[in-house]
């Protein structure tokens, strides 16, 4: 259920609306488990989520009271050790933004499985991915990577990933 603005229109306690609205660093923990299911494909994906605003696509987490509900997009940070691999994959229905806050990631745009353009992003530099467009990202530096992640939509579909991707085939189970 999307944020709304019930109790502030009805003049509810405004105190207690606002601290509704925020969620902080000190409340945020890891999650290296919702995308552990990857690793079958190798160590180097193991990498942690972040969440902030809705629950992306990598799992139910509509349990976790301390996630703010989302209305239109998700946000979370994602948190890739030295080696750590994000495999290509496709949001077919959402574009995908990262921002770098900490570290280098290098982020690969595929056009099948032969032709890739790789780019570099260093502190508070940005890429936003369109849909249908096949992207991946490593941390090739010596110090862990923390990037924010935004797709826009409120509940985006399941990325799939191409025949050429090391996760093609891995499923949750």
């Amino acid at each position: 259920m999307p944020l709304t603005t019930d109790e502030y229109d009805n003049g509810s306690d405004l105190a207690k609306y606002t601290d509704s609205l925020i969620a902080t660093k000190a409340s945020r923990e890891p999650d290296w488990g919702t995308l552990s299911f990857q690793e079958k494909a190798g160590p180097q994906y193991k990498r942690a989520q972040i969440r902030y605003v809705g629950s992306g696509a990598t799992g139910n987490h509509e349990a976790d009271g301390r996630i703010l509900p989302s209305g239109g997009f998700t946000f979370s940070n994602m948190l890739l050790p030295p080696g750590a691999e994000g495999p290509a994959h496709t949001h077919h229905d959402v574009e995908e933004a990262f921002f770098v806050l900490e570290g280098e990631v290098r982020v690969g745009i595929h056009r099948g499985p032969d032709e890739t353009e790789y780019r570099t992003l260093g502190y508070r530099d940005m890429i936003v991915v369109p849909a249908g467009v096949t992207r991946s990202l490593k941390n090739e530096g010596d110090t862990d990577a923390l990037f924010c992640v935004v797709i826009g939509t409120r509940k985006p579909q399941v990325p799939t990933y191409p025949e050429y991707s090391p996760l093609y085939g891995v499923t949750r189970d």
